[in-house]
Parts: C-alpha cells; structure tokens; sequence
C-alpha cells in the first residue's frame, strides 16, 4: 500500500489506555500551539463540525459555541475523559462523542461542514481508507483540515523527529509518515499549508470539497447510523 506500514488496531487501544490519564499534561503541550491554530481557523466557519480522534476532549471547550460539534475516536479510555470534560465544562454545542473507527464512520454522506483530525493520520491503522472516509463525510462546500507530523530528514527539524521518535513509537505513531500519503490520493482540492509551531514539527493541510455548503436541518442528522 505504497510503502505504508500498517498498524494493528488493538495495538493502538491498549496504547492509549496507557497514555489516557496522562496525555493532556505529556503529549498535550507539544502539540498544543498546532491544535489552537487550527481551532483558530475552524472557529471562522459555520455549522456542523466532526473532530476524528477527539482522544480526551482537550480542544472541546475552545471549539466556538456557534458550532456544532461531534467527535469520535477508536480509544473508550480516552472518551472517558473527554465526556467527562464535557460534563464538567457544561458544553452544551457538544452534538455527541463516541466510540467508533475512523476508517469506518457511522455517519451520512456529507454530514458535517467541516471535519478535523489533528494528529491522528500517523496512528490510525489504515490513513488511506481513513481520508476517504474524512472526504465522505465533508459537505460541498465544506473543508477537511489535516494537522499531522510528516516526516523530514534533515535540519532542525529532523534532529527534533529523531529526539523524539521513541516517545512517537510509544504512542503507536509513525515517524516516517509523509505527506504525500495524504495529498496525492486526495480527491479534494489543497486549499493551503501551514508549518506550525514548534519548530515546523507538525503541518496543516486545508482540503476544500467542491460544491455548494449543504446544512443539516437539524443536529440528528448527523447522528451516526445503528
């Protein structure tokens, strides 16, 4: 499957049931300046919003109220803290949060308005399978945003990759992860890229879907199928 190396799906849940309690306050951070920059972005559109690998919850409460917001993710212990997070905060344009597989999602085809997935891409089984889905789900009109690591073998950045490749491994990522995985099988249109902080480690892709913006008439539309 053009050199990508798969990874085992139960390898990525027993992963994260480790990492659960502590994620926010270790990988947290890091990736923390990329996660605003998108929400920054997101936070500009209108309508329905699906976040794939929503993981704890953490950009839940930064997400505008004027969105509506479903997430997902494959890990019951990370969803755990996230609904929590969702009780505790009081989030009331939180649609639902549940358990399900990023390569197989219940929902309609073109649900959401938008649809993120912040470094997810290198952790999920199947990438490929993984965009289509995110591609099925986006409305015309509508924008998939991608924030990822993507390999680089040289420079700053590359010394900073290889630092931290035993903790990506830790977590089930792939550190040899490329861009090209995503943009060249991408049958949306790449509308930008943005290097993100810090050092460059992660990247955004903006991908916009043809066509003209199709709002749900109401929330449970985009309600997954049973």
């Amino acid at each position: 499957m053009n050199g990508i190396v798969r990874i085992d799906e139960q390898s990525v849940i027993k992963a994260y049931a480790r990492w659960a309690p502590v994620y926010d306050f270790s990988f947290g951070p890091v990736a923390d300046a990329g996660r605003k920059r998108a929400i920054d972005i997101i936070n500009q559109r209108e309508g329905s919003l699906l976040e794939v690998g929503v993981g704890t919850g953490v950009a839940l409460p930064r997400y505008a109220p004027h969105l509506t917001v479903t997430g997902i993710d494959l890990s019951p212990d990370m969803l755990r803290i996230a609904r929590q997070r969702v009780r505790e905060k009081r989030l009331s344009n939180i649609a639902g949060i549940y358990e399900m597989d990023a390569s197989d999602l219940r929902f309609d085809d073109a649900a959401f308005d938008t649809v993120v997935a912040m470094y997810v891409m290198t952790v999920v089984p199947d990438p490929v399978k993984v965009l289509k889905e995110l591609e099925r789900v986006c409305a015309p009109g509508g924008e998939v945003v991608i924030v990822n690591h993507f390999a680089q073998d040289h420079g700053l950045r590359g010394w900073v990759e290889s630092f931290m490749a035993p903790a990506a491994r830790a977590l089930g990522w792939h550190p040899d992860f490329r861009a090209e995985t995503i943009t060249d099988i991408a049958t949306l249109d790449l509308v930008d890229t943005v290097k993100l902080k810090p050092f460059g480690l992660f990247t955004m892709l903006r991908f916009r879907k043809a066509g003209e913006t199709t709002v749900p008439d109401t929330p449970e539309q985009a309600a997954p199928a049973t």
